[in-house]
């Protein structure tokens, strides 16, 4: 397939070039002027980015799929522009915590994926109460990293102490593999738990419960264990803006945020309610700020969605303690930062390929393959048509979730096509167009980056 007459977004580049580009057997063999072949796509009038990365999924197959599953979640992703996924290993029964859990879920999700996707394994209490060392090494080949809580709100993935978690940062710098954190402090949030749902079920109430020193105070601690071991640490969904200017000038510690942690705070919280429920909680005014700013200076180093839905019914139980923490987002993530972020912000085009595609692909040992157009790489591609303006409607979201926050917001420029290793996997006016299975499993390049 020859692609001709759009506007390329090439790494490192602050400006879209005019140039054609030529794929064969679903890679990018070829990117120039007047490149000619017998099958010709016509992207007059749009833009084309490399496929987008959101590195922080949960897809819930197996054991959940009442609330998400894999053919709808990568569904999902394709309509909006992303290519690759990673799962993590909590939400899915058995949780992917050893090699024959993370088989028996690679067995069934296979049949249904539509994007490419990759796995994250976990270390829970339970498995530090076993052979965790023995599970730790059987999955390391297979998965991106080894995600960890300080506080989880799921009794079959239970929390670590402040010893685990570096314990298990220990064996994961033998293993060649970074450390995912969810970094909330346990005294902090239980105790005011305690107080808050004693004075009522409100949203304040819940804000109140996991305010910001719980996040700020929780990585205080997970950095000082990670500079002690050197180990590779990845703070997830950081939504406090004190506690990602922490990572700054850090080697060996990454972050990300989420879309709803850039554009929302604990009084749209009270006015929208369950549908920006997550954990973290979204913060008091002023973190977005911060949180751009450390964005757009690298201090963080990339976005993802958290993609968490629910059943409406899950989601609006009368109280802020009962409704589902999550929400969807795979499918808004490279529109909202297309939007808000390349367009209304301003941000540079090439910092806007790193928080969307580069560094996680860099980050998680797939750059080799994925993350950018460069010949050699995957045809993963991203069709753009930045005149249409267009509103979130969370029913017409692919996803089994339909409760968004962004309900009925205006973004500019939307996804039209979405090209995953050569084929068009989704287009606006006609949806998905390839057969569940077409994505394919990935893991980490042998040795790193």
């Amino acid at each position: 397939m020859i692609i001709k007459n759009s506007e390329i977004a090439l790494p490192n580049s602050n400006e879209l070039i005019s140039l054609d580009i030529e794929i064969d057997q679903g890679k990018l063999v070829s990117i120039g002027e007047n490149l000619e072949g017998p099958d010709v796509f016509d992207a007059s009038g749009l833009q084309v980015f490399p496929g987008a990365i959101d590195p922080h999924v949960h897809f819930d197959e197996p054991g959940f799929t009442d609330r998400e599953d894999f053919y709808h979640g990568t569904a999902c992703a394709a309509s909006g522009g992303v290519t690759t996924i990673i799962d993590m290993p909590c939400t899915s029964i058995p949780p992917v915590t050893n090699l024959g859990n993370l088989k028996h879920k690679l067995d069934i999700v296979s049949k249904r994926a539509v994007v490419d996707f990759g796995f994250f394994g976990g270390v829970s209490r339970q498995v530090m109460e076993k052979n965790y060392r023995k599970n730790m090494a059987e999955l390391a080949e297979f998965v991106m990293g080894f995600k960890t809580y300080f506080i989880s709100g799921m009794e079959s993935f239970g929390a670590l102490d402040l010893g685990q978690i570096q314990t298990v940062l220990n064996e994961a710098k033998k293993l060649n593999r970074p450390v995912l954190l969810h970094a909330e402090d346990p005294g902090i949030v239980n105790e005011l738990t305690k107080i808050e749902k004693a004075k009522g079920k409100g949203w304040d109430n819940f804000y109140r419960s996991r305010p910001e020193s719980a996040e700020t105070f929780a990585l205080v601690k997970a950095i000082a264990v990670a500079r002690a071991t050197g180990a590779q640490l990845h703070i997830v969904h950081i939504g406090t803006g004190d506690a990602a200017l922490l990572l700054k000038n850090e080697k060996n510690i990454s972050g990300e945020t989420a879309p709803h942690y850039l554009e929302f705070n604990n009084e749209d919280l009270d006015k929208i309610g369950a549908a920006l429920k997550t954990v973290p909680v979204v913060k008091s005014k002023g973190n977005s700020e911060i949180l751009w700013e450390a964005f757009l200076d690298g201090t963080l180093d990339f976005i993802a969605s958290d993609h968490a839905p629910a059943p409406i019914e899950q989601k609006n139980t009368g109280s802020a303690w009962t409704d589902y923490s999550g929400i969807p987002g795979s499918g808004t993530i490279f529109p909202y930062l297309y939007s808000e972020g390349l367009i209304k912000r301003k941000m540079p085009l090439s910092r806007f390929l790193q928080v969307t595609s580069e560094n996680a692909a860099k980050r998680y040992g797939f750059w080799d393959r994925k993350g950018s157009i460069e010949v050699g790489k995957d045809a993963d591609l991203i069709f753009v048509d930045p005149k249409r303006n267009w509103r979130v409607k969370g029913a017409e979201f692919l996803s089994k979730g339909k409760t968004t926050p962004f309900e009925d917001r205006k973004f500019t420029g939307q996804v039209v096509k979405t090209l995953l290793r050569g084929k068009f996997i989704y287009e606006c006016d006609k949806g998905i167009t390839i057969e569940p299975g077409y994505g394919k499993f990935i893991k980490p390049q042998k040795g790193g980056e």
